[in-house]
């Protein structure tokens, strides 16, 4: 009977032994090969398989104490997939509750203001860890892919800074900033002022586009886009330069001569009125809100002043005397 108390006491001595080494283990730092590790876990992952991500990626513990750890906490099934990143100083126990919160290392890629599709393109292709699926695709592709009323994905993509997981595809982030764009474009159009002579909210988006790569000043924002509704209502060209610098494509080398300003193309707002067929750039929320309300203005010209912001007058008389002066150093 002293034998079994003894091998009972000697088994309860070692569980709780093992259970204070086990204590002291998980709230301590793991062992890492370099200072940062990254897994990323798909859906259905195992337990013993997270385990031996982990240990792979550069963990060193022995695979096997990794994944009881995971069992004996009781959550090892509520680890959810992802991509996790850990760093000198983790612990078992935080590695664990990182995975159980869902609590990614996530990466970020952001869309500016008046950029064009290719820029867009650019910019995912130079985001890390995100999965290419594009490359190959012409833009008319792309279009169909999100579902676009247009053959062109231009201006369709709202400017923002959108977090994805790693491992993601690019068209995952692309899709997600069309849905922004549709949202915003929804809601300024609901909220548009009487009157605007724009008959759709693809109308808009257009109009928008160019208000966008027309302002150098936040300020004239409004006004810039007055103008432009003044010149629909009137059924004048719009002769926006930015239109027919977009009409020119990769023919464009940075100089807008006169000669381009004759040449007919479906942008070219000097030789046609009305709108373009299709965004020329991506427009932000301020850009859509002044398509929609322009300020009232009796100007139908503008023109740059040198400083970012712009002259506008009323009459061609005017305008010329603008141009003058800030455009030809005349006095």
């Amino acid at each position: 009977m002293k034998v079994v108390k003894r091998l009972v006491w000697t088994l309860l001595g070692l569980a709780l032994g093992l259970g204070a080494l086990l204590a002291a283990w998980v709230h301590s730092p793991l062992p890492l090969r370099q200072a940062q590790v990254e897994v990323s876990i798909e859906p259905g992952t195992s337990p013993r398989d997270v385990a031996r991500l982990w240990v792979g990626a550069g963990v060193e513990v022995p695979e096997v104490v990794l994944y009881q750890w995971f069992r004996l906490s009781g959550q090892a099934r509520r680890i959810r997939a992802g991509s996790y990143e850990v760093e000198t100083g983790v612990t078992p126990r935080t590695l664990l509750e990182r995975m159980v919160r869902g609590d990614e290392s996530l990466e970020t890629v952001r869309f500016i203001e008046g950029w064009s599709f290719r820029q867009v393109r650019e910019a995912l292709a130079r985001a890390p860890h995100l999965r290419p699926t594009l490359a190959a695709l012409s833009d008319a592709e792309v279009a169909r892919l999100l579902e676009l009323p247009l053959a062109r994905p231009e201006g369709w993509v709202f400017p923002d800074t959108y977090a994805y997981s790693r491992g993601v595809s690019d068209v995952t982030v692309l899709r997600r900033a069309r849905d922004a764009m549709r949202r915003r474009l929804e809601g300024v159009w609901a909220e548009r002022a009487q009157g605007v002579p724009l008959r759709s909210p693809q109308e808009l988006l257009v109009l928008a586009s160019i208000v966008e790569k027309e302002t150098g000043a936040a300020a004239d924002r409004g006004r810039i886009a007055g103008v432009f509704a003044n010149r629909l209502r009137l059924g004048m060209p719009l002769q926006s330069d930015p239109t027919v610098i977009y009409g020119m494509g990769e023919r464009f080398d940075g100089n807008l001569r006169r000669t381009d300003l004759q040449t007919d193309t479906p942008w070219n707002t000097y030789t046609r009125t009305g709108l373009p067929p299709t965004p020329i750039a991506m427009p932000g929320l301020q850009a859509l809100q002044a398509a929609a309300r322009p300020e009232a203005t009796d100007a139908l010209y503008f023109v740059a002043m040198g400083d970012g912001r712009s002259a506008f007058s009323a009459n061609l008389d005017d305008h010329n005397r603008a141009v003058n002066r800030y455009q030809r150093g005349g006095r």
